[in-house]
């Protein structure tokens, strides 16, 4: 017999969790507890496991997220078309949605189940039964109404693109998202020497211009104390670069990378760049078996150009991920076009949505796509052949 259990906080979940997603630390409790503990404040967590005979062998981490119109859209001038476009969506998506994924971080980290014990109909129809629990909960208990649902970030190949008729039935849109731009790390790179010596001259030449304009900045690891001391500042950091992005749907708290780094130990790294010893940059890794995920980074404005800080930590990814023998960098999505001179790959993603109004439902695909235009952008190639 299957059935699901729900649960809101990651000291409920049950025993077995963590041996079920040890593939994804994005699953496991120790991230998920740093994430309760220093999460966005319009963000709340909730997890369905499933069970086979009593046994777990699914896994979901759910987010209520509140949208809200201060924090969908940033400090931008618009034109008149741009400002009917954003209030537009803004009255569709404002309110609260259901995510099935992490809204925090790019990529699929919010599904897993055993492929032996269930088949892919089995595990979304036992997850649509545990959201529509879920919706009843928040409704019941906080008298918040669900609007939206949201099954976030799935590549081209995933199996749950063929689920075709038990999406349609659900009334689920599939809308292509920004690609997620990923470094498959060559076997024969040892060093950063190894990887520029593979790059064309131009690209080449590019990386040492880079490293000449960073200059006197020193690139320093920073521990849990480090990370506690400064956290106003690299807060500070993380907002400007945050502030400026057109679309976005959360607010990391000042607390946040102070949390990962105490509960995730050295499985979340974060270095800091510093001019005369002050702190003008910060970039932030987690380690994730053998995939470095890039997570979030921030500078100051005033140095961002002049030393090329940006381009430099895309660098510096890089370089821990072949000392460190990594098979792949997430550089994630945004930026596509200077993270693919350094040698990412876009890989299109796709989400599920669905809103809970018939009316708007329809119309919601057309809508999505005003909010998350297609972006022209020129793939490079750095790469000799």
């Amino acid at each position: 017999m299957i059935h699901y259990k729900i649960y809101n906080s990651f000291n409920k979940l049950p025993e077995g969790w963590n041996a079920l997603v040890k593939h994804d630390v994005f699953l496991q409790t120790p991230y998920l507890q740093a994430l309760e503990e220093a999460s966005p404040n319009n963000l709340e967590l909730f997890y369905i496991g499933v069970f086979k005979e009593g046994v777990l062998v699914g896994a979901a981490v759910t987010q209520r997220v509140q949208l809200y119109l201060q924090d969908m859209f940033r400090k931008t001038e618009l034109s008149c078309f741009k400002a009917y476009v954003r209030d537009l969506v803004s009255k569709i998506l404002k309110g609260n949605i259901l995510v099935i994924g992490n809204l925090t971080h790019t990529g699929q980290h919010g599904l897993f189940f055993g492929k032996k014990d269930l088949s892919n109909r089995e595990f979304f129809e036992v997850i649509d039964k545990a959201l529509n629990e879920i919706k009843t909960i928040i409704k019941t208990k906080q008298n918040k109404t669900i609007r939206m649902f949201v099954l976030k970030d799935y590549f081209e190949n995933d199996p749950i693109h063929k689920e075709k008729e038990s999406l349609n039935a659900a009334k689920l849109h599939q809308v292509h998202m920004q690609p997620n731009m990923i470094l498959s790390l060559r076997k024969d790179w040892f060093t950063i020497e190894d990887y520029t010596a593979s790059l064309h001259k131009k690209y080449r030449d590019r990386y040492k211009r880079a490293k000449k304009k960073f200059n006197s900045i020193k690139a320093i690891e920073l521990s849990l104390d480090d990370v506690k001391n400064n956290s106003e500042v690299l807060h500070k950091l993380y907002l400007n670069v945050s502030d400026n992005a057109k679309f976005n749907t959360f607010i990391l708290p000042e607390n946040h990378f102070y949390s990962l780094k105490f509960q995730l130990k050295d499985n979340f790294r974060i270095f800091g760049y510093y001019l005369d010893d002050k702190l003008v940059g910060f970039y932030t890794l987690i380690l994730n078996n053998k995939a470095l995920e890039t997570y979030f980074l921030g500078y100051d404005s005033e140095h961002q150009y002049s030393h090329q800080l940006y381009l430099n930590m895309l660098y510096d990814m890089l370089k821990f991920g072949i000392e460190n023998s990594f098979k792949s960098i997430v550089y994630a999505r945004t930026a596509m076009e200077i993270k693919s001179s350094v040698g990412a790959e876009a890989k299109p993603m796709l989400v599920y949505l669905k809103h809970t109004n018939g009316i708007m439902n329809a119309l919601l695909k057309q809508i999505f796509k005003l909010m998350n235009p297609s972006q022209e952008w020129e793939e490079r190639h750095p790469f000799k052949s």
